[in-house]
């Protein structure tokens, strides 16, 4: 499904914008397929957002179905959030047959260093090669250390996602693994191991959104969808236009509340001139 046309590896901040426009509007020309295994907290969310940016979201988490509908997909979205043991041999089974069928497929490790259970799903999944790995800082973290983090308050991070120790992390851990690794904050961070950029895209009250962190993973599968090959720049082109809906939709809300409304909202407004005047993406 791949639109674009080849990428330089390093683009000026000039060229960004065009970028980001270009993979949303690719996006709502192609109406990629997106499957979504993720938790019940986050489905209603992921589903509009795909929906509003011009995918297409299917909630298909059967072992019974998977052989026979993953491989009709454009990429596949995997989140953590709700585990269960019943959960996981369906997500390994998604994530192998789209590795089987030359697929992206993105994972999201929701509280990875809160439990052994959770953090041993999280590092067998990235030995599956997920295209892209998006958490937030501390998420990032346990993965890049392996191991649980006591202090953890589940999905809230308490790292800095601009912080050295996990930028450090989060490029060797794209290193070992093969994957492009993002990692959430008020800067989101991108890197596949060499090129580092960032997003300045978004408000703080998103954080007081449930799923908005899912939702925007989702997103990132449906930029990769149309861009198989420059998973760097659909990222971190899916985490800027995200955060500027986000920004939009501020202007016209009045709290948490409405702001989840006007996210879904803006998403789907946005336009060339819109997102040519307001992405911010950057090496760093």
């Amino acid at each position: 499904m791949e639109e674009n046309p080849q990428i330089p590896e390093e683009q000026s901040t000039e060229s960004w914008p065009r970028q980001a426009w270009a993979h949303l509007e690719s996006v709502r020309a192609a109406a990629p397929l997106i499957q979504c295994i993720t938790n019940f907290v986050s489905m209603d969310l992921v589903a509009n957002v795909l929906l509003s940016a011009g995918a297409s979201p299917a909630m298909i988490h059967s072992v019974e179905e998977i052989p026979e509908f993953t491989p009709k997909i454009h990429a596949l979205y995997i989140n953590v959030g709700t585990l269960t043991p019943d959960w996981l041999p369906a997500m390994k089974m998604a994530a192998e047959v789209a590795n089987q069928c030359n697929k992206p497929w993105v994972l999201d490790p929701v509280a990875a260093g809160a439990s052994s259970f959770r953090l041993r799903a999280c590092l067998d999944l990235l030995k599956l090669k997920p295209t892209v790995v998006r958490g937030n800082g501390s998420e990032i973290m346990a993965l890049f250390k392996g191991s649980v983090d006591q202090t953890s308050k589940g999905p809230d991070s308490t790292h800095d996602s601009t912080g050295d120790d996990v930028i450090g992390a989060a490029k060797s851990l794209s290193r070992s693994t093969g994957s492009v690794v993002a990692v959430s904050g008020a800067v989101d961070i991108v890197t596949d191991g060499a090129r580092v950029v960032g997003s300045a895209n978004g408000v703080p009250m998103l954080q007081k959104i449930t799923a908005t962190g899912c939702s925007v993973t989702a997103l990132i599968a449906a930029f990769v969808a149309v861009d198989p090959s420059h998973p760097l720049e659909a990222t971190a082109t899916a985490l800027s236009i995200f955060g500027l809906a986000g920004e939009v939709g501020m202007g016209r809300a009045r709290g948490p509340g409405s702001l989840r409304a006007e996210l879904i909202d803006a998403l789907h407004g946005l336009d060339r001139d819109t997102v040519h005047r307001m992405v911010k993406i950057g090496n760093v």
